[in-house]
Order: structure tokens, then sequence, then C-alpha cells
């Protein structure tokens, strides 16, 4: 067996640490799902709460502690727990030895693919979770509903209604009660900096069709809330409570104003529109801001606690990124292809290290001040330990004009750029299997590029032993030929990279029946003079990024609970019991969103410039190297070896390329040789379904199949 870097023993005591805490973690959510099922029951009511208000309530939290312990405390720890299991799994990819190509999923089984027309492709494990979630959804809404007919009767009298028309104003609570739980989870996928989703293994990308389900059962069951409200007031004549702000209870009007909001969000949010108008999509979605601070201001927190953990998590994170993106990257080149693609290759300072499939965010000030976009990261951080590049290809009309600007005969010295990211899975499994097979469509094949850079690092630097790979790429014409030279990287790259990794691409030209007369036209390198204050990328929180993280999360929950403390001590209660005054419920939830906004700004801010500091030596040793042009000079260097290099050479002789015709994915999966095939799809809609459905048949049992989008 060979090891590298660390021992087996030391790999197997991180093991023994990330299974405590992912049994720790399991354990503490468990106990606080049973909260969830209990809560719409006589149980919770009528015997949990007397116990934990005596327990926990006080003068300094009042009845918002019990609810803070019941609901957010156990998922924000949780998240700190995740931090340090994904810390040690970053130590644990450093270990790879021969034995790791022998791994088996023990999964696979239940990862195998179904194609659901209205979900798309999913997984059993997906489907398994969504049936529990349904299953939850629907014992919330039987449970709340016997809790409350039950004595509708007496709620009716005191209401001064009718029985049946106080039955549609318990069904719309029960409704909303309902749609809570759907706005509890729906911020965790779009957390990309979250803990919470690697450790459950799960990446951001990934996880979008998530939030899509959860919003789309969320505004259903917002909407029906809002119109049997409204249906009940007109029954019941009283449609002017419409327009009434309770100080002391639920608030009409800030609930009305968010579904509307959330209504204008919704719409802008169906295929038809955001694929057609991505902008309107995208400037709506920001409208969230005024959805959430008009949620909280109709329920208060006592309805909000059950889903304020996600969007205290999802908060850390955005505002994490904002800080990021503040700081203006430092753009070293761009490789400009003749298929209207460009490689855009910036600068990073050493301790910048991701995985393959990793993406990361762009911002072009002189395109669109607003709009980011994802691109896959092409590099690899092993062999470009100083850049870290990204590919875009001209398939909307942000990609057309940046690659306008980049592509002019006298293009500009400098372009201004920030980033977000990159973000990506805490680790890979490529070894894990026998063969590899990779298959996009167009531009799909980005995804690709890094992992097969990552395998010639592992093979040529580590010696280790790699998966033989089948790359299947799917063209519309010739010219798109050239994003396969990418596959190797500008600088870097082993000069015994094409025998020590066993590489086959087969090419499909589906718009041409024969090759296009050649072309002198070679990839094209610009240079660009980046301003002395344009900084390398570097990672948000440091090298221990997910530690910070988890002091992050407890520092900046332990602040807010000190200032919800202090206000309830010395403003809240003695209003409460020294007067006829009720401190407004409004006022409360105001108070509460300036608290949590004040303790995460400042735990972040700290944590961030910390290691701004710290990094700052670093970061002014690559400037200084650059406005010396040494760093650029080196690279030129290798720009003018690259075609001739003997990897570019072997690379191309790998190439077979197929023109006027499609794959058969059935008849290339199905001769596939190896005990586990990784199956890869990446690019349009229809290619992922096929290859889905051919790995879900069953005719080949050695599949395991994996889809790569971010279309969705």
């Amino acid at each position: 067996m060979e090891v590298y870097k660390k021992s087996s023993f030391c790999d197997g005591k991180i093991r023994m640490v990330q299974g405590a805490i992912l049994a720790l973690a399991l354990t503490v959510f468990l106990g606080n799902l049973m909260m969830w099922v209990i809560m719409p029951t006589f149980t919770y009511y009528q015997k949990w709460v007397p116990v934990l208000v005596a327990s926990t309530n006080s003068t300094f939290f009042d009845i918002q502690g019990p609810i803070m312990m019941n609901f957010t405390l156990p998922i924000l720890f949780i998240a700190v727990l995740g931090c340090f299991y994904v810390h040690l799994e970053k130590k644990k990819s450093d270990i790879v030895t021969s034995s790791s190509c022998c791994n088996k999923d023990w999964l696979k089984i239940l990862k195998k693919p179904k194609i659901i027309k209205p979900l798309g492709i999913v997984t059993w494990i997906e489907l398994f979770f969504l049936a529990m979630f349904i299953i939850l959804c629907v014992w919330y809404f039987s449970a709340f509903v016997y809790f409350h007919y039950s004595t509708i009767t007496t709620y009716a009298a005191t209401k001064g209604v009718e029985v049946w028309q106080a039955r549609i104003d318990r069904l719309a609570l029960v409704i909303g009660l309902t749609g809570n739980i759907c706005l509890t989870f729906l911020f965790y996928p779009v957390s990309r900096g979250s803990s919470i989703l690697p450790l459950l293994g799960l990446t951001s990308e990934g996880s979008i069709k998530y939030h899509i389900w959860l919003g789309h059962m969320a505004m259903t069951l917002f909407t029906i809330h809002g119109l049997l409200f409204i249906l009940f007031w007109t029954v019941s004549g009283r449609l002017h409570e419409m327009l009434t702000w309770d100080p002391h209870y639920i608030s009409n009007v800030p609930g009305e104003l968010g579904l509307l909001v959330g209504l204008i969000l919704w719409a802008t949010t169906f295929p038809a529109i955001r694929r057609r108008m991505f902008e309107l999509f995208f400037y709506t979605h920001y409208l969230y801001i005024l959805f959430m601070a008009f949620f909280l201001l109709h329920t208060g927190m006592f309805y909000a606690c059950i889903m304020l953990p996600g969007f205290f998590l999802f908060l850390i994170d955005r505002y994490l990124r904002f800080l990021q993106s503040k700081r203006k990257v430092r753009l070293i080149s761009a490789r400009v292809l003749a298929c209207e693609t460009v490689e855009l290759n910036f600068s990073k300072i050493s301790g910048l290290e991701y995985s393959p499939t990793s993406v990361m965010f762009l911002n072009v000030p002189t395109i669109s001040k607003l709009q980011w976009h994802p691109f896959t990261v092409t590099s690899n951080s092993n062999l470009e330990s100083d850049t870290i590049s990204v590919v875009i290809k001209c398939e909307g009309s942000w990609t057309k004009k940046l690659y306008d600007v980049i592509s002019l005969p006298s293009p500009v010295d400098r372009l201004d750029v920030s980033v977000e990211g990159p973000y990506g899975p805490a680790s890979t499994h490529f070894l894990r299997h026998d063969t590899l097979v990779l298959i996009s469509g167009g531009s799909g094949i980005t995804p690709f590029i890094s992992i097969i850079r990552e395998l010639i690092y592992m093979s040529s630097t580590l010696k280790c032993k790699t998966p033989k790979i089948l790359l299947v790429s799917v063209f519309r014409n010739t010219s798109q030929l050239s994003m396969l030279d990418l596959l190797l990287p500008l600088t870097g790259t082993p000069s015994g990279c094409s025998s020590d990794v066993d590489l086959h691409i087969e090419a499909y030209i589906t718009r041409e029946n024969e090759p296009a007369p050649e072309k002198t036209e070679p990839l094209r390198t610009i240079w660009f003079k980046p301003d002395h204050s344009d900084a390398p990328i570097t990672p948000i929180l440091g090298q221990n990024n997910w530690l910070w993280l988890a002091a992050i999360i407890s520092s900046s929950f332990a602040l807010y609970l000190l200032f919800v403390g202090l206000l309830y001590q010395y403003y809240v209660y003695p209003m409460d019991h020294g007067t006829n005054k009720v401190f407004p419920y409004h006022k409360r939830a105001l108070f509460n969103m300036l608290f949590i906004a004040a303790a995460i700004g400042i735990a972040a801010s700290a944590a961030f410039l910390w290691n701004k500091k710290r990094s700052a030596r670093e970061t002014k040793q690559i400037q200084d190297m650059a406005d010396s042009g040494k760093s650029i000079n080196s690279l030129l260097a290798y720009a003018d070896q690259e075609l001739e290099s003997l990897p570019q050479q072997s690379l191309h002789k790998s190439i077979k390329t197929h023109y006027g015709q499609r794959p058969d994915l059935k008849r290339i999966l199905q001769e596939v040789k190896g005990s586990s095939v990784g199956v890869l799809a990446s690019g349009p809609k229809t290619l992922r379904h096929d290859v889905a459905a051919i790995c879900s048949s069953g005719l080949v049992k050695n599949l395991q199949f994996e889809s790569i989008s971010f279309t969705w």
C-alpha cells in the first residue's frame, strides 16, 4: 500500500473523530426532529411547553428563551459540528493510497437515477427524503387541524362567528404553519459556504433543485393561506381586518405585503420567464429581503424561530460573500478560442485550495454592477498553485458582452472583476472507480477539465493509480473542438502525463459532415496589466476557514442572545409586567432583525479582518512580483512552449473525431469495461436525461451515474 503525506493510522483517527461528530450531529437532529413532530399536538402545549418555560424562562429571555432552545440552538450546534467535520474531511483528502481505488460505494443502489417529469433526474435517496418531508408536512397539517378543530365550537363563540366560518379561519392558519416547514429548509441549499450541505455530502449547485422544490411548495401554501383568510373575512363580514396591524398579535398588513412581494418573486422563477428574461428573475429575487422582513413583522419571533436557524446561517454566508466581493481581483491573462469561448486566468495565493468541479461566481462592473454568474473552475490547485482559471462560453447577453470586450483586436489593458468562491465539494472520490466515462455537450465539458487535470496530478506527481478516462464530447461544429486544447493547463503540465493517464477522447461534430478547412488560428493569449490595488484571490477566512466559520456561528449567535437578553431584561420585561402597556410584537421583531444583523456583522467582520491582515504579506509579495514583470515573463515562456509541448501532441493523438452524427450512448456505455464505472454527464438537459435513463435501465450493472448541471 502506498501512502502519501499522512499515515493510514492518522487517517483512521480522523475517520473515528468524523464518525463521532456525525453520530452526535445525528442525535441532535433526531432530537430536534422529535420537537417538530410533537409541536402540533396537545402534549407539546400542555406538558412540554410548561416544563420548558419553567426551566428556561426568565426576565432575561422571557418566552423567547425556550423557543430558541427548542428550534434554533440545535441546528446551529449541528452547523458548528459540520464545520469541524468538513475541516477533518479536508485533512483526510490529503491522504492518497492505492487502496482508494478499491473503495466501494455501499449506497450505489440507492444512488441509481430516476427520471420523474416534474422533478427531473433524482436518485432513490432523494425520493426517500422527499417522501419523508412530505409525510412531515402532512403530519404537521393533520395534527394541527385536529388540535384546533377539537375546540372549534369554543373558538367560534369567542370569535363571534359561525362554526363553519371558524373552520375556514383555523384551516387558513394551519396551512400557513405548514408553509413555515417549507420555509424552514428553504435557505440551506443556497448557503454556498455553509457546513450543512458538505456534512450531507452535497454542494450548493447540486442542491439548487431542492431550493426550487421548497420555494414552490412554500409559496403555494402561503398563497392558499392568504386566500382562505380573505375568504373568511369576506363571509364573516370582517374585510376591515385586512387593514389591521395588531401590535400584540399576528399583524395582517405586513402579512399581505409579504405575500404580494412573494408572488412577484415567485412569478419570475418559472422557466418560461427565468430563461428568457434572466435579468428580471435575478433582480426580483432580491425581494427575498422584503419578504423575510414582512414575514417577521407578520408572525413575530414566536412563529419565526422554527425557520430562524436556516436564515441565520444564510445571512452569515451572504455577508461573508459580500465582504469577499468588495475586493477587485488580479486578472492576469485570457485565452481566446475561435468558438466564442474565453479562459480567464486569475492570480491566487498558494494557500487557496479547491476540489475539482468547484464553481466561482464572477462580477464585471463594466458589464453589469449587480449580476453575478457562476462558472466552473477548470484549473487544478496542485498543478497551478499561483493561478485559478474559469472557461466562459458565449451563451447569453452577459457572456457575449464579456467576450466582445476581451476579443477586440486591441483589447483592454485591465478589467475590473470581483469574485465569490470558489465553492465545491469537500472531497472527491474519483479514484474509487476503475473507469470514468465523462459525457459532455457543448460547454458542459468545463467541469471535466478540472477532473482530468486532477487525475493528471495524481498520476504524474503522486504516482497514484488512476482510473481509465473516456471523454465523450458532443459539439455543434469544428471550431468548438478548440475547447479540447484547454484540457491541459497553461503552466505546470508534467511532461510525462501522456503516458501516466489512460485518456481516450471521442469527439462528435453534429452539424458538419466533414472536417472544415484547416484554419491557422491558434489559441490567442491576451495579457492584462492589473492595477497595483488588484489583489490575488484569497480564502475569505484563511486556510482554516471551516474552523473560523464555526467561531463566527457560535460567537454571532451568542452576541444575538446577549442583545436580546439585555432588551428583555431592561426594557421589555419591565414594560410587560410593571405597566399596563405591552411591548408591541412588531417592535420585538424589528429589534430581533437589528440584533441578528449586528451580531453577524460584528463576528464575521472581525474574523474577515483578522485573516485579511494575516494574508496581507503574501498578497503584497504577489503584487510586487507581478508589478516587476517576473511572473508574466515566466508565464509567457510557458505559453510559447505550450502548443509544441509533448503533452499537447499526445493529447491530439488521443482524440478521435466523428462528423455528422451523435454518439450511440447505449452502445458506448455497454462496451465500457470495469467492475466500477463512474458515469458523469454535463450539458443540455436532454443529454443528461438520456445518460441517466441508460444507467438506470439495468442493462449494465457496473454503472454509477452523476449529473453535473448549473442550468436548473
